[in-house]
């Protein structure tokens, strides 16, 4: 049964778009947040796409008055594509958003309704799902510690420890204070982002939501699942390698655990990160080999 959705007058909010290269779905992600009237303001932060795709952005947002590109800048990672488009908006609220995420119809509104209720909420998301309906693997999930890390790669989960990912449990009817969600969506109170510095832009790409998640809850901000409201998270639409995406994960995790957990010098850490750097290197000669 579909959860109702209160009707209430949405406070404005600006969405702002990172892409590199992602594919014909850009254009269905900026044509669903602009059919959100809560989305005063659409930015586009170009951090690589083709001509065409540039040129096409650029007719959008000369007929489309809410629609901003930011281009010319080059690829500056996804952290500080965020900050440069957030700082070109003044809305109330600000959303993060994928640019292979395609909101469902009235769930920016109905999320933005919601936190001019909830002045509580520093940040918020809403259910992510695959193309096929199912709940997505990080929409929602424990934050990421170096235990937790253990937990997940050897399986621990079945003595009963804490894991990182939640999809495999029962979703919540409500919503549910969290502690980590996915950067395909983030919703924030404009002085909260401000508060907490925005995205750390020492990460180029992945573990940034991580990392904010972490720094949101140590600033006593509290993160919340909303599953009255939906979007689907295509994903694997970039035409960035697999490999290229594997590094920069791996490279993530190290430079967050340097952050957090003391780095190598923390000897659970070295062990994770020796682990991630063995898994990376496993995934390399699979794709060589394949190559």
């Amino acid at each position: 049964m579909e959860t109702p959705r209160p009707e209430t007058t949405s406070p404005g909010c600006a969405v702002i778009i990172v892409s590199y290269h992602t594919g014909p779905c850009l254009m269905d992600c900026i044509q669903a947040a602009l059919a959100e009237a809560s989305a005063r303001e659409v930015v586009v932060v170009d951090n690589g796409n083709p001509p065409e795709v540039v040129t096409a952005l650029e007719e959008m947002a000369a007929v489309e008055p809410r629609l901003t590109l930011l281009t010319g800048h080059g690829n500056v990672g996804f952290g500080r594509a965020c900050n440069l488009g957030a700082r070109a908006t003044e809305s109330p609220y600000l959303l993060l958003l994928n640019p292979d995420s395609v909101l469902q119809p009235g769930s920016l509104d109905g999320a933005t309704a919601l936190l001019g209720r909830r002045p509580d909420i520093a940040l918020y998301t809403i259910r992510i799902e695959n193309p096929d309906g199912s709940e997505q693997r990080g929409c929602r999930r424990n934050l990421m510690t170096p235990w937790t890390c253990l937990v997940e790669a050897f399986g621990l989960h079945r003595l009963g420890f804490k894991r990182i990912n939640l999809n495999h449990t029962s979703p919540p009817s409500a919503l549910t204070e969290v502690e980590c969600i996915s950067g395909s969506f983030m919703l924030f109170p404009r002085p909260f982002f401000e508060e907490i510095g925005g995205m750390d832009e020492d990460y180029f790409l992945h573990m940034e939501d991580v990392d904010l998640c972490l720094r949101a809850r140590k600033a006593g901000g509290s993160v919340w699942f909303d599953p009255a409201f939906s979007a689907t998270h295509v994903q694997g639409t970039s035409e960035t390698t697999k490999l290229y995406i594997e590094r920069q994960k791996t490279k993530g995790g190290t430079l967050y655990f340097a952050k957090h957990f003391g780095g190598w010098a923390n000897p659970l850490v070295a062990f994770v990160n020796l682990a991630l750097w063995a898994r990376f290197g496993l995934i390399a000669l699979r794709l060589g080999r394949k190559g």
